[in-house]
């Protein structure tokens, strides 16, 4: 079954004649640009936005792994925070991102003639609320990954089949992510926001969130990693490296990591 759903992937995209794989540098988008690249070999290209909602350390996991997979890369410089539809943060957000997104994406693709831009969305992101659909959608943007069947879980098991080192990476999520809908957007929470992560990644948790409140950092983990974070040194090393950041008050959400769990005040 996997193996079919594999061949189907892989003739769909090499019928797409040359793509360019909107990549972030997640198992989905990684997966995307590994079968594309076996395909279609250089008319495969990846496209990395920068932006300040763009981790500056998801940026060096996208240049490894595309030198991993040896695909081309471009990496175009972008920034939402002068779309004030996206800096208003409602429901409608993650569309402008998107929107912004593929608008630039889209005039790479007509100046170098790429047949067709793809993405990593697989079929059980078809259950979430995800407005940035709706513009990929507009664009024409194609989604391999659902056209093949693929669940997330069928993507991690083939991305490991076909050995690629982020398998198993952790879901990752626009910064802006971690910010209650309503709270306007700006650098500087953006900024404490990666540099608190950074702070729980250089503590060697896995799946994490920081999300931002004003005055409260709440962090979010896998219920696994709980136990670790109640540590008495380490939990005191990372609410100082917090505070220092401008949170006056670090807690820990008992109910874990969860997607979408900061979309209200």
């Amino acid at each position: 079954m996997l193996r079919t759903k594999h061949l189907k992937m892989e003739q769909l995209i090499r019928e797409m004649d040359s793509v360019l794989v909107a990549f972030s540098g997640g198992v989905d988008s990684s997966l995307v640009l590994k079968v594309a690249h076996e395909a279609l070999g250089a008319r495969a290209l990846a496209v990395t936005a920068v932006s300040p909602t763009f981790p500056a350390v998801e940026l060096e996991w996208t240049r490894r792994l595309v030198a991993e997979i040896g695909a081309r890369h471009h990496i175009i410089e972008g920034d939402q925070l002068v779309i004030p539809d996206f800096v208003r943060n409602d429901a409608s957000r993650c569309y402008h991102c998107k929107t912004d997104l593929y608008q630039a994406v889209g005039k790479l693709q007509c100046d170098l003639r790429i047949g067709a831009v793809v993405d990593g969305t697989n079929l059980d992101d078809l259950d979430d609320d995800r407005p940035g659909m709706m513009a990929a959608r507009e664009w024409g943007v194609r989604s391999p990954l659902v056209e093949a069947e693929l669940t997330k879980a069928e993507v991690r098991e083939l991305a490991r089949a076909l050995g690629l080192s982020n398998w198993d990476k952790p879901a990752a999520a626009c910064l802006s992510s971690r910010i209650p809908r309503g709270t306007a957007i700006t650098r500087e929470n953006l900024s404490r926001i990666e540099h608190a992560e950074l702070v729980l990644f250089q503590e060697g948790f896995h799946q994490f969130r920081v999300r931002d409140h004003g005055e409260t950092a709440r962090i979010e983990l896998e219920g696994s990693e709980i136990a670790r974070m109640l540590e008495v040194e380490r939990r005191a090393r990372i609410s100082a490296a917090l505070k220092q950041l401008g949170f006056r008050f670090v807690s820990l959400d008992l109910e874990g990591y969860r997607r979408g769990s900061t979309t209200t005040r």
